[in-house]
């Protein structure tokens, strides 16, 4: 199969002109694709194109999109979370969260995770494979199609690791920011940092895009290496002081802040003294803490910080001179968390 989806306009452009088509008929498909008011998502479907252009795309086995869509459940708040099939039979999640004056996609980049993060559902079946760009593209068009609105925003916040799968993950940045029409400024990848990878995202987006725009959300969840190792078990490899000397390293490079992940689990990193030594740990450079409301998950032991304490917390941080928010959870009602609906389908 050739997938036409992730291809750029002069790309398609030289599809059409091997198949003896006018230059032209590239720049169509090119608006096929990405137009998300397109529903349709088959080579046949593509109307303004010659049928024996078509027939011999199709004869080629040139596709555009190859996940299908398994399942979906809508939240009371809108928030919208599909369940896509890949070609080999297996599945990944990705999101729809909207608000007002946006619609944010939140994009898987693997086929399960090897990270093993105590909180998350996801690992719990480790990883299978990581997604070819176009896979992750794929996510984007059936949010787009399924909540009739061109996505706006993108977070790698899904399923899977992105540092694992950095070529594809730059690929995909290119083809949203270059096709889909998405500022690199809109764009968020959220990793639990694998060594020497930060560094090298930097290097390779420069090499690549031209640029480096896009948010950097580290996952800390704690202030300290202990805590930290105690939820993620990856975290051996990587001490925290070398994970914050290396965005520091990011920050000087691109000039962009970064945002630090911190899941409130109640009794474990909540603590006043987590803030003060959190504080301590991130001070000095241009920097974000995003708290975040922890979605419970049935077979995973820890709970959610009652908001009270949440409150507490944020208020130290804020008093102690860091930049704070609290990221309310989305589609509590409905398999909120990474990997849930995954998951039930599988127990079904």
């Amino acid at each position: 199969m050739k997938n036409l989806l992730g291809c750029s306009v002069k790309e398609l452009e030289n599809v059409a002109l091997n198949y003896g088509q006018a230059a032209f008929r590239g720049r169509q498909i090119y608006s096929w694709i990405y137009n998300y008011k397109n529903r349709y998502k088959s080579i046949d479907q593509i109307n303004v194109l010659p049928l024996n252009f078509r027939n011999q795309l199709k004869k080629e086995g040139f596709i555009f999109g190859e996940l299908k869509l398994k399942e979906k459940c809508l939240a009371n708040d809108g928030t919208l979370k599909l369940l896509l099939n890949t070609r080999d039979n297996e599945s990944v999640e990705c999101v729809g969260i909207p608000t007002e004056k946006r619609l944010t996609a939140c994009l898987s980049s693997q086929v399960g995770c090897p990270m093993d993060c105590k909180f998350c559902a996801t690992g719990k079946e480790g990883l299978k494979r990581s997604l070819k760009a176009s896979e992750i593209l794929d996510q984007v068009l059936y949010i787009e199609k399924e909540m009739d609105q061109k996505v706006s925003n993108i977070v790698f916040m899904g399923m899977g690791e992105p540092l694992l799968n950095i070529d594809e993950l730059i690929l995909s940045i290119r083809s949203i920011n270059q096709d889909f029409d998405i500022s690199q400024r809109k764009v968020t990848v959220s990793t639990v940092a694998i060594p020497k990878m930060i560094n090298k995202l930097s290097e390779m987006s420069f090499q690549v895009l031209g640029k480096c725009q896009f948010t950097l959300a580290i996952s800390l969840h704690a202030s300290n290496q202990k805590i930290r190792e105690g939820i993620i078990p990856s975290a051996k490899n990587y001490d925290i002081k070398k994970i914050i000397e290396d965005c520091r390293k990011f920050v000087k490079k691109t000039g962009r802040r970064v945002s630090f992940e911190y899941l409130m689990l109640n009794g474990v990193n909540d603590k006043l003294e987590h803030a003060d030594e959190l504080s301590d740990l991130i001070k000095g450079f241009q920097c974000h803490v995003n708290l975040i409301q922890y979605n419970q998950v049935d077979e995973v032991e820890f709970r959610q910080t009652p908001s009270k304490i949440a409150q507490i917390f944020q208020s130290r941080l804020v008093n102690n001179g860091i930049n704070v928010s609290f990221r309310k959870s989305r589609g509590l009602d409905k398999n909120a968390a990474c990997g849930q609906l995954r998951q039930n389908a599988k127990n079904k």
